[in-house]
């Protein structure tokens, strides 16, 4: 592994340390303090510079992230909060949504609150405050390379109806600067079930700021009202925050690699030498991407938001035809890697990569 500009073997890293935390690792704790208090958390540390905190209390997302000492995320006032605070009606989600590098909408719907037949659904659905079940440290050895991952359940499931179960794996490596997100996705009831999914990623300041940018393996930009299609010219450009600015939503239809990924990151060349947070996801259960534009003061944020359809609510999609099903037994698998992009140089190379998938349309 790469330590510290050197590679290191087991042996040589077993030589020169008592404990592998020298270096990096995973730290589990449980937090005390206000609305947070009770809730467990996971710290991960890579001993490349990134730093990211689980909260398996609320469905394994990811709240704090950094890369040395910079701040990468967009935190709500609301802090961490215990999934006891949830309000389900309306746009109660609001009240617990605590932002951070990963919140998960879904999984039988999102979008904005709205009567589904029978059901009442509030905003974004109800995974994120589901305390995930069969919470494993999986972290070891694996040849010359500590692997850290973490893996959980969090099912979503009701008497007389829906029966999801995701299966969430979250793994890096000591020496890494990127993680990756492996959800298996099961029907293991006996009807078929609406399926969305949102990966919500939160960019904050101070890699959001006037003069960063956003780069995409986009085919299509479409705006979802008005106030999105005035912003349409500079969805991928951002200013520093606007008093009264009025929120945009974008959806980008993604082109992939040959690998079957598309791409997307912001970043601040302006920042440290060029700092970046690039997303990387495969477009066979993903082919969509939500951008959120939101540079209010205090509400300072972008969502680059990697998704299964457009974010409509349930009703809605139901009625124009783009409402993801599951069938009982049927099992999807999702993949999204969350890395940095240090320096010009890789800030580059990211951007031909882009490129190169781009002109292949």
């Amino acid at each position: 592994m790469k330590l510290f500009e050197r590679d290191f073997t087991k042996r040589e890293l077993e030589r020169r340390t008592g404990n592998l935390e020298q270096v990096g690792g995973i730290r589990q704790s449980t937090l005390s303090s206000g609305r947070a208090k009770g809730v467990r958390a996971i710290e991960f540390n890579t001993g490349a510079g990134l730093h990211f905190t689980v909260i398996p209390d609320r469905g394994l997302d990811i709240a704090h992230c950094a890369y040395r000492g910079v701040n990468l995320v967009y935190l709500t006032p609301n802090g961490i909060t215990s999934p006891a605070f949830y309000e389900p009606e309306g746009f109660g989600w609001l009240r617990t949504f605590f932002g951070g590098l990963l919140t998960t909408c879904g999984l039988t719907y999102f979008g904005n609150p709205g009567r589904d037949g029978d059901e009442e659904l509030g905003l974004h659905g109800r995974f994120s405050t589901i305390p995930a079940d069969r919470v494993c440290d999986l972290s070891r050895w694996e040849g010359e390379s500590f692997v850290l991952e973490v893996t959980g359940e969090v099912s979503e499931c009701v008497l007389f109806g829906e029966k999801i179960r995701l299966h969430r794996s979250i793994r890096t490596a000591i020496g890494e600067k990127s993680l990756t997100v492996l959800d298996r996705v099961e029907n293991f009831g006996f009807s078929t079930t609406p399926f969305c999914i949102l990966y919500h990623v939160n960019a904050g300041f101070p890699l959001l700021d006037e003069g960063s940018e956003l780069m995409a393996t986009s085919t299509s930009i479409e705006p979802y009202d008005e106030t999105a299609r005035a912003g349409l010219k500079d969805a991928l450009r951002f200013s520093s925050p606007t008093q009264g600015f009025t929120g945009q939503d974008f959806l980008h239809t993604m082109a992939s690699d040959e690998e079957g990924y598309a791409l997307a990151a912001l970043v601040n060349r302006n920042l440290c030498e060029g700092l970046g947070l690039y997303l990387r996801f495969r477009t066979s259960t993903l082919p969509f991407l939500n951008q959120w534009k939101m540079l209010g003061e205090g509400d300072y944020v972008l969502g680059i938001e990697p998704v299964n359809t457009i974010i409509l609510n349930r009703a809605a999609l139901r009625r124009t035809g783009r409402l993801p099903l599951i069938e009982p037994g049927e099992v999807k698998e999702m993949e999204v890697e969350i890395g940095v992009l240090d320096g010009d140089e890789e800030i580059g190379n990211f951007s031909k990569k882009i490129q190169s998938v781009t002109e292949k349309r």
